[in-house]
């Protein structure tokens, strides 16, 4: 058996850093072919030195909301596959939003399983387990959210993390600050919003995401002393709502006129920026910098339709909606990728990508030969666009897949919803009307020009093989509430 200090040499260690809820522009880093007045408004110099040392990535989606992004992220299986196809909370209890016509199916609310025989789960091998398979010393920290309170899942020590920073089931946050103790009330025991095991910096003024980091580093120094390769998985809360004031950064925002909660959003923003920056500085003071490749994605599109929360703060123009959607607003994410000697600095790719995809790269690059998975595995390993950003775009088809109501406004283009792209060309099914819209992205990346009319064949080619897919995976559909009867696929509804 090869020796830690082997191994070590052999293998880089791997941060995967994931945003909560960050819209596609809400950064200094122009995910586009040119930067915008709200690039202009965010401060995220760490961001920015990432993409000089890494790769941008101009294409990269997610799902439309948390737990479908992070279980495709943890499985390598596609959401329709998996069939966490919304977010999940309590036990056998689905938090779909009741609607008058339709009825969501009965997907998978308790989330992923490492074990079988979990009512409502998805049996899968998850990717950290793999990772200790191959000799990884894996940390969780931050947000989980793969599967509901009571089942194994909920604690990311069952699903093969070695360490547990603040995950549980909850895919939301009571608080930012630490002064109200991360929305720890004594008086309401029962609220799952409390972000567990911080209790040290209950009462003081360390803002939430700035305390994870401190944990996170704390965590790393076993792995960087024994010398064994590690898998960082530094999941924020940030930047879900509800939004607290970060007093490190906020006034800089206030004072450039921002109304209040526009103001605390940015500085949430520049806050997850600097721990970025500050993992990126303990790396380097290590002496390990070269053999860490850092990635960095966020799980859904921007908060830009909130009417559950009052005004949205976020905003993700020219994109088209936000989380939630399968329009371009809500799964389209900034992502950037820095492997030393193998990511040739300050590149950028348009080749598309999605989540699921994340989870045999990783495995590609922690060089897991030989692994097996109980679960089919749809993602692809994109590492070869690491190697050369000049790839030009194949004919693979991305599909998303949403059959539930997560908002009761049905006008938000987000409810009932499937979409495929492939190449430029988009289209986007409504379960609840039986429409389809045709989009071709090179030309109008805000989907605002329906060509179905215009383009029938393309319409029907792509409805026929959005339909292939869907049924490939085994897709769950709506029910009709008056007739009993499923929801017909798309090709069926032409």
């Amino acid at each position: 058996m090869a020796s830690l200090c082997a191994i070590a040499q052999q293998k880089p260690n791997i941060v995967l850093f994931l945003v909560d809820d960050m819209g596609w522009q809400d950064c200094a880093v122009p995910f586009w072919t040119k930067t915008t007045e709200l690039n202009k408004r965010f401060h995220t110099p760490n961001m920015q030195r990432l993409a000089q040392e890494g790769i941008k990535f101009t294409n990269a989606y997610a799902s439309p909301v948390c737990s479908p992004s992070r279980v495709s992220l943890m499985t390598g299986m596609n959401a329709a596959r998996h069939s966490v196809t919304n977010w999940t909370l309590r036990k056998d209890a689905s938090v779909d939003v009741v609607d008058s016509v339709l009825k969501p199916p009965l997907w998978n609310v308790n989330g992923i399983s490492p074990v079988p025989g979990i009512n409502n789960t998805v049996y899968a091998t998850p990717l950290p387990v793999l990772l200790k398979d191959a000799g990884y010393y894996t940390i969780h920290c931050g947000k989980a959210h793969y599967a509901a309170m009571g089942t194994p899942a909920e604690d990311p020590l069952k699903i093969g993390f070695d360490i547990n920073i603040a995950g549980h089931a909850a895919g939301g946050l009571g608080s930012y600050l630490g002064e109200e103790n991360y929305g720890n009330d004594k008086n309401k025991p029962e609220s799952p919003w409390g972000v567990p095991g911080l209790q040290n910096y209950h009462g003081t003024t360390t803002f939430l995401t700035e305390a994870l980091t401190i944990e996170a580093l704390k965590a790393l120094e076993k792995p960087v002393a024994d010398k064994k390769p590690f898998f960082l998985y530094m999941s924020h809360y940030a930047v879900h709502i509800p939004y607290g004031a970060d007093k490190r950064f906020i006034q800089k925002y206030l004072d450039a006129g921002l109304p209040q909660k526009e103001a605390e959003y940015a500085a949430i923003v520049e806050g997850m920026d600097k721990s970025l920056g500050d993992i990126m500085d303990y790396l380097k003071e290590k002496n390990i910098d070269k053999n860490t490749i850092i990635i960095f994605m966020s799980d859904n599109g921007g908060f830009s339709q909130a009417p559950r929360a009052g005004k949205p703060h976020t905003q993700n123009l020219p994109l088209k909606a936000g989380k939630g959607s399968v329009y371009e607003g809500g799964i389209r994410e900034p992502m950037l990728v820095k492997w030393p000697g193998v990511v040739k600095p300050a590149t950028s790719t348009d080749h598309y990508l999605i989540i699921e995809d994340f989870f045999p790269t990783i495995l590609e690059m922690a060089k897991a030969k030989s692994y097996k998975t109980v679960q089919p595995v749809d993602g692809i390993s994109f590492s070869r666009l690491l190697k050369n950003n000049r790839l030009s775009h194949d004919t693979r088809p991305l599909i998303w897949h949403f059959p539930n109501k997560w908002i009761a406004d049905d006008d938000a283009g987000i409810n009932y919803r499937s979409a495929i792209r492939q190449g430029n060309w988009k289209l986007i099914y409504n379960m609840k009307s039986g429409s389809k819209e045709l989009y071709n992205l090179k030309d109008d990346i805000g989907e605002e020009h329906d060509l179905s009319v215009k383009y029938p064949d393309k319409t029907m080619q792509l409805a026929k093989l959005l339909s292939q897919q869907l049924k490939s995976y085994g897709a769950q559909m709506p029910v009709y509430k008056k007739s009993g009867k499923t929801v017909p696929m798309p090709y069926e509804n032409l």
